[in-house]
């Protein structure tokens, strides 16, 4: 497996992934293709400036299998976040969590990143062991607004070692 920078080649992905109901369930139901290749544009420029990390999971077979990325919150504190999805075929073979261990592990290498979070909603009990399997610690539980929609969401946070 191994991951490799989006492109604007990869809109059919974020359309795929972010228009689907079944993979945005836990984020309030699917997006609008406009919604979702804004979402992939807002992704581009940060990822060729290395500002942001957007990246294609792709199996053994050069499959692409997901998207996930890691990217700063501007503001009054600055955070790291950490976001992964996984196409429904490819659902439930660890591929996810071996991608997400891959960033993690690129991250702490790199050594700018600090602590990471990740905020699935707080019935994504996929997302939600995958996180605390990873090393992740429980921070809280926190309502945030996500395309327009509010979102019970559990706070994970990583730390670098």
């Amino acid at each position: 497996m191994r991951l490799r920078p989006i492109t604007a080649d990869d809109r059919w992905l974020f359309v795929e992934l972010l228009c689907d109901d079944e993979v945005m369930h836990h984020l309030g139901g699917a997006i609008s293709v406009e919604a979702a290749e804004q979402t992939l544009a807002r992704q581009i420029d940060p990822a060729a400036a290395d500002t942001t990390w957007a990246r294609a999971i792709l199996t053994e077979e050069d499959e692409v299998a997901g998207s996930l990325a890691l990217w700063i919150h501007d503001g009054e504190n600055p955070i790291t976040e950490i976001g992964w999805m996984v196409r429904p075929a490819f659902q439930g073979r660890g591929i996810g969590k071996r991608a997400v261990a891959m960033l993690l592990d690129e991250a702490q290498a790199d050594g700018r990143w600090g602590p990471i979070y990740a905020f699935p909603a707080d019935t994504n009990e996929a997302s939600n062991a995958m996180s605390r399997t990873l090393g992740f610690t429980l921070v809280e539980v926190k309502e945030f607004v996500y395309q327009g929609r509010t979102l019970r969401c559990n706070v994970w946070r990583h730390d670098p070692p």
